[in-house]
């Protein structure tokens, strides 16, 4: 398939399953291949993900930075039980994105999975693409939990 014809169908998907993430990033990817401005896609390959990252950051470090957060507000994060539960969340999340990384370099194709199956979840179950190293290392959690049940049975 050529690749002006999957971004064309990627947009639609966009529309049809209400995902304008989907459909404006297909767009916006179509507009610099259509412009010949192609020059650009390992740029945005490389960098895209962390200015997405940024961006998103930056968006929930805003009630910081506004005053609606306090600094009694975070020390509670140490004190209560949904604060360790949180500390505990980010803990496993950062360790479940290091798994996901080493299994991409090992098994780089599976970025091709996790894309589709992306577009499945934001398009299906209304989920936010926050990036492919998650989705890998939940990845490589469901390959180390098949690898076991294979070996047990």
């Amino acid at each position: 398939m050529k690749p002006d014809l999957l971004l064309v169908l990627l947009i639609v998907i966009g529309l049809v399953g209400r995902s304008p993430i989907i459909a404006t990033a297909a767009s916006l990817l179509l507009i610099l291949k259509l412009t010949h401005l192609e020059r650009f896609f390992p740029a945005v390959e490389r960098r895209g993900l962390e200015i997405g990252l940024l961006f998103l950051t930056i968006a929930v470090l805003v009630p910081f930075a506004s005053g609606r957060i306090s600094l009694k507000e975070v020390f509670s994060v140490f004190t209560t039980l949904p604060g360790l539960l949180a500390l505990a969340g980010g803990a496993l999340a950062t360790y479940m994105n290091g798994k996901g990384l080493d299994l991409l370099k090992v098994d780089p194709q599976m970025i091709v999975g996790l894309v589709i199956g992306s577009i499945f979840g934001i398009v299906f179950l209304r989920g936010i693409p926050v990036g492919p190293l998650m989705a890998a290392g939940i990845t490589a959690f469901l390959i180390k939990i098949m690898d076991w049940l294979w070996k047990a049975f």
